[in-house]
């Protein structure tokens, strides 16, 4: 496995970067969150571990920035900051994991692997359709009706989600799972308020609705019946 390790904290970094390459894995380090960020669009890594409080750019900076730019490598933020709304702030920059330190290196390296196993996506199922919205998870761009549409991540991720459950209820707690990978519920709305946003632009523009809210269960696309 291919690890791009970004640390400012040299001692911290040394103990990562050993414990990686004693289990034969590469491990690249770098401190500064711009070569980070210019690395990990470069080169192909299988996994991003980060740091937030980075300097040259800091890690939540960093990830959007990756994002942007089309790489999907997996992110594990590795970080001081531990509170609830610190968690929720990685995970919407674009992050799929987060552990607090200080850490047992035996559980970064579960992450690590949990993250490794993720099936790849399937390469027939590189554009989803629901009725006339588009979503191309080659060229991360989304389109309804011809028109695109312009999505932060957690939102494109939301409604990639949706739309592979097409016709499916999708409840609260699955959609924290599927795209924020809580496994605990963090008493925020943060579900509720990207549902809200995400409906604002695919569909209050359009004269069909495709996002449908289940009272009392979850949320559902799917194309007019």
């Amino acid at each position: 496995m291919k690890i791009l390790l970004i640390e400012d904290d040299k001692k911290i970094a040394d103990y990562v970067v050993k414990g990686f390459s004693e289990a034969g894995h590469v491990c690249d380090h770098l401190e500064n969150g711009s070569d980070g960020l210019s690395q990990g669009t470069r080169e192909r890594y299988d996994i991003i571990i980060a740091d937030r409080m980075l300097p040259g750019l800091d890690g939540l900076s960093m990830v959007k920035a990756l994002r942007a730019a089309g790489t999907k490598t997996p992110v594990i933020f590795l970080t001081s900051v531990s509170g609830v709304d610190d968690r929720v702030q990685g995970l919407e920059a674009g992050g799929d994991d987060y552990l607090v330190k200080p850490f047992a290196f035996s559980e970064l390296a579960a992450r690590v692997a949990a993250l490794a196993r993720r099936p790849a996506m399937q390469e027939q199922e590189t554009v989803l359709r629901v009725h006339d919205l588009e979503l191309d998870l080659i060229r991360r761009r989304v389109t309804r009706a011809g028109k695109e549409i312009d999505l932060q991540p957690k939102e494109f991720l939301l409604l990639e989600t949706l739309m592979r459950a097409e016709g499916r209820v999708l409840t609260r707690t699955m959609l924290l799972e599927a795209v924020w990978d809580f496994h605990f519920d963090p008493q925020t709305s943060v579900v509720e308020t990207h549902v809200s946003r995400l409906r604002a632009k695919i569909d209050k523009p359009f004269d069909v609705p495709l996002l449908h809210t289940v009272r009392s269960t979850g949320y559902s696309i799917h194309a007019p019946r």
